[in-house]
């Protein structure tokens, strides 16, 4: 699936900061993508892009609708779908990452044949995979693992990627889920594949490469969540990665979603991980930590991190606070 750039920012009604997280993230990874927001009467946040029309977003070079917004139940509402057929006309695509799909949308899916544009389900792959191999393939890949859900798998490797960039080396991000796909334009949502598909469509997703090509693969779930380590393992498996990096929140105290479900300790996650991985690549090694400290002062974050570093021999980054220069370092 492959995402034409620029965007216009769909921000609907959205009632605060956190129902547009997904515009938000596309906004802080892909500036340069976005040419405008648009927003309709009640919405209750801003990213702080030009507001812009349809028309406005048009003349700015606005080629895709991107829906950055999701409310109660991921569905379109009758509000959205005007705005929707109209954008279709004017010659838009649409993205969205919604559980409801555009082309479910009778006036959408209308509107689009049309006029001859593309719905961009991208919660829905359209791919049809074969079954993962585990067959050897060239080029370097990393992969971001965690003690639980949305613990910054995302936020790491598309940090880890601006500082390879940064310096020059050959890399590509590959998104794995709704919002990575929108910042890299292309990708597979790996939790919408059938299970029997999912390292297949890794695979697929970070094939074979030049030798000294870096693949940073996003990460989903982890092993150790009873609702979610099944992607996280075919993730594992289909990545065939080289180097892991650890992501992982320390004030949490329980799995997301699960109060009675307790997160593993640092050490235990990482041997289940090297475990798995070792099926498909026997040399896969950890590289690194990411903590996500946003709840820690200055002086705890600093503590913290530095205790890690210094109890598992890695480097231990936040890669909002610290950056992950240290964590680049050693993928030389």
């Amino acid at each position: 699936m492959q995402l034409q750039h620029p965007y216009l920012l769909f921000l609907g009604d959205a009632h605060d900061d956190l129902a547009a997280k997904t515009a938000a993230g596309v906004y802080q990874w892909r500036p340069d993508w976005c040419v405008g927001q648009l927003r309709l009467p009640g919405c209750q946040t801003t990213l702080g892009l030009p507001d812009m029309t349809l028309e406005e977003g048009r003349k700015a070079g606005a080629r895709t609708l991107v829906v950055g917004v999701a409310n109660r139940g991921g569905v379109i509402s009758d509000t959205w779908q005007e705005t929707f057929v109209n954008a279709l006309a004017q010659g838009y695509d649409i993205a969205a990452g919604l559980h409801q799909r555009l082309s479910d949308v009778p006036a959408v899916r209308e509107a689009a044949e049309e006029h001859g544009r593309l719905l961009a389900d991208v919660r829905h792959p359209r791919e049809r995979f074969g079954v993962g191999t585990g067959e050897p393939r060239s080029g370097r890949r990393l992969l971001a693992v965690g003690t639980d859900c949305s613990v910054g798998k995302m936020y790491a490797t598309l940090a880890i990627e601006a500082e390879m960039k940064k310096r020059g080396m050959k890399v590509d991000f590959r998104a794995t889920g709704q919002t990575g796909i929108f910042i890299a334009g292309t990708g597979v949502s790996v939790d919408a594949v059938v299970a029997d598909f999912i390292s297949g469509a890794v695979e697929s997703l970070a094939p074979a490469n030049e030798p000294n090509h870096w693949d940073i693969i996003e990460g989903q779930g982890s092993l150790f969540h009873p609702s979610f380590a099944g992607v996280s393992l075919g993730l594992l498996h289909g990545a065939q990665a080289d180097s892991l990096v650890l992501c992982h929140e320390p004030e949490r105290a329980h799995m997301r979603g699960l109060p009675q479900q307790p997160l593993p300790e640092i050490r235990e996650c990482m041997e289940l991980n090297l475990r798995c991985a070792h099926l498909t690549n026997p040399k896969a090694k950890f590289v690194g930590i990411c903590l996500n400290t946003k709840r820690m002062d200055d002086a705890q974050a600093d503590r913290v991190l530095k205790e890690t570093q210094d109890r598992y021999g890695l480097p231990a980054c936040d890669p909002v606070r610290t950056g992950v220069a240290a964590i680049v370092d050693k993928l030389g």
